[in-house]
């Protein structure tokens, strides 16, 4: 019985070793492939689906009374498909307005958003502060 089952799994293996080996039809391997709208390499700009004006409302709303600081964070580049401006960070413990200023002094009002592990920043929002996307800038978050 046991050898019925080794020689059963090395004739499949082999089997399987055959169908890798055979050729790729020609046309197939020439064929363009379909790209995606937005995919790998695409810009900050076709990915940010933020307005012009969304974005310099957020850069010119002042802080309200009343805010407080909830501390520094440094931010990395969010999931781009998650659109708006917002930050997440486990500083935040309920969802809130509130805004993040840079090192520079550079500041945009944002939604807090509740999260765990490393903090991370809107697409837009990286955008409206001028970062660079691969930056990894301290920011301090206000909530309001």
């Amino acid at each position: 019985m046991q050898k019925a089952l080794i020689l059963m799994s090395v004739a499949l293996g082999l089997s399987g070793c055959a169908a890798m080996k055979q050729p790729v039809a020609p046309e197939a391997a020439a064929a363009p492939m379909a790209r995606p709208a937005i995919g790998v390499g695409a810009s900050a700009a076709a990915l940010d689906q933020t307005t012009e004006a969304e974005r310099a409302a957020a850069v010119a709303a002042k802080p309200a009374g009343g805010e407080r600081a909830l501390g520094t964070a440094v931010v990395a580049l969010g999931s781009p498909a998650e659109q708006g401006l917002w930050v997440k960070s486990p500083l935040v413990v309920a969802k809130a307005k509130g805004r993040v200023v840079t090192e520079s002094g550079a500041s945009v009002a944002v939604d807090l958003l509740p999260g765990t592990g490393a903090a991370s920043l809107s697409l837009a929002a990286f955008r409206a502060l001028g970062l660079g996307l691969t930056d990894l800038p301290e920011v301090t978050i206000y909530a309001q």
